[in-house]
């Protein structure tokens, strides 16, 4: 039951490849696509962002309370990912595309399209994460998972991060519109069949030691008093909105600041390589250091280099660069950390209360980094209308002065809030060791009870 096959993580890895496909093309070109190829204003996408989002973040209890609530014969979370699968995909592309309207009618299309993607994302991703909680209950084989997955999503990344930007220049010839939409139905397409792949390499294991279905409030009840879990959705609302903030300034930072659109491309991919490097030795340093420790000191390095931005200068390109690579070796093991712990949080609940609710732990999570988004998004698209942004034009120096802020001070003091927090978490490996073992003993308790 505690170890995962190769076969398995590589398998499971396959969901986070699917999932980062979808999210980088959010986070990375819906702002920059709807303000220079859809025509909306940034004050117009800052709104859409956090309305959109934060309608979309209450789904997302609901949404774990749902899957936890399932049972069929292939489980209660794998289901959900081919029966989602070609839905997603189909709003994901219409998202990115552009009907021939104007005015109102755009910013309808814009808020039912990108509300559309984010509800089927909820409804695949809620059963995604919480696998990690039932493919096995070693703490060790779950930070091993979860860094695992965060290759096939860095590699999914790098891969959006090209297209992005070369491939709608190529595939549109350029036509913008049309390059943005063809480029997301190959991006639509490739996610729905590693969602298939999770489907057929997984299973789930790990079940509730009580059978008894519990009760929502209880559930709610029982979150309410997790304090681990608590400051988890304080760090992961930090991490999401710092990394989005950075993440929908590059695109502006390049072309308007560096003056070289092209160059997006390669600081993107280096920092997704860097930041895939830095995932691999999470397990390993996490074990030495402590999950912890190595969180809060990767958090110090990414607040060191994040500051560094704001003094380069455009034609310091070295320099840029290496503030790049650095910072996204540190930023490696800071997710698969955050979902590793979540699981431990979950077990911590049950090992209190008696009662398991993996999903409404990740659901209840998802919704604070959802909201990271959101903020994070609309954060960007306040400073740089702020400041007086304007899209294909000149900037004047106070946009740019923005646009510097939006990649530097900014995402440092956010990052700043997640790591103070995180000195108030307690679950250290020692405790960990005792809750895995004595929930161990109480499902072999529990399975003898149920022979006699």
């Amino acid at each position: 039951m505690n170890q995962i096959s190769l076969k398995e993580k590589l398998g499971y890895s396959f969901g986070e490849f699917a999932a980062s496909s979808l999210w980088q093309g959010i986070i990375f070109f819906l702002p920059v696509f709807y303000t220079d190829t859809f025509g909306i204003t940034p004050g117009q996408v800052a709104s859409l962002f956090l309305i959109v989002k934060f309608f979309d973040a209450l789904n997302d209890p609901i949404m774990g309370i749902i899957a936890d609530r399932t049972n069929t014969r292939w489980g209660k979370y794998r289901p959900y990912l081919i029966w989602f699968g070609i839905p997603i995909a189909v709003a994901f592309v219409l998202m990115f595309s552009t009907p021939a309207i104007e005015g109102n009618l755009k910013l309808l299309y814009a808020y039912g399209t990108h509300f559309m993607v984010l509800i089927f994302y909820t409804i695949i991703m809620i059963p995604y994460n919480s696998l990690i909680g039932v493919v096995s209950s070693n703490p060790k084989e779950r930070t091993s998972l979860s860094s695992f997955k965060l290759v096939f999503a860095y590699g999914a990344t790098m891969l959006v991060q090209y297209m992005g930007v070369n491939m709608v220049d190529k595939l549109g010839g350029g036509n913008d519109a049309l390059g943005y939409k063809y480029t997301m139905m190959i991006i639509a397409a490739l996610s729905v069949v590693a969602l298939f792949v999770v489907f057929i390499t997984t299973r789930e294991r790990v079940k509730p030691i009580s059978s008894e279905r519990n009760k929502i409030r209880q559930d709610f009840a029982d979150l309410g008093k997790n304090k681990p879990w608590w400051i988890l959705v304080g760090v992961s609302l930090m991490t999401l909105i710092y990394i989005v903030v950075r993440s929908g300034a590059i695109m502006y930072y390049f072309e308007y600041f560096v003056g070289s659109k092209k160059l997006a491309a390669a600081f993107m991919v280096s920092g997704t390589i860097a930041v895939a490097i830095g995932v691999l030795p999470t397990t390993y340093l996490s074990q030495k250091f402590g999950k912890i420790r190595l969180f809060i000191l990767a958090n110090i390095v990414i607040i060191l280099t994040s500051i560094g931005f704001f003094f380069a200068r455009p034609e310091n390109i070295v320099l840029i660069f290496a503030l790049q690579i650095i910072f996204s070796l540190a930023s490696g093991p800071g997710i698969p950390l955050i979902f590793s712990m979540l699981a431990d949080a979950a077990d911590y609940s049950e090992w209190k209360t008696g009662r398991r609710a993996t999903a409404l732990v990740y659901s209840t999570s998802t919704f604070a980094q959802k909201m990271g988004v959101a903020f994070g998004g609309a954060i960007a698209m306040w400073v740089l209308a702020g400041f007086g942004y304007e899209a294909k034009m000149v900037q004047s120096a106070e946009s740019l002065f923005g646009i510097r802020l939006v990649l530097s001070w900014i995402p440092a003091g956010i990052a700043l809030i997640g790591t103070v927090l995180l000195f108030f978490y307690d679950l250290d490996h020692k405790k960990l060791e005792t809750i895995e073992a004595d929930l161990e003993q109480r499902r072999v308790d529990a399975k003898m009870e149920d022979e006699e």
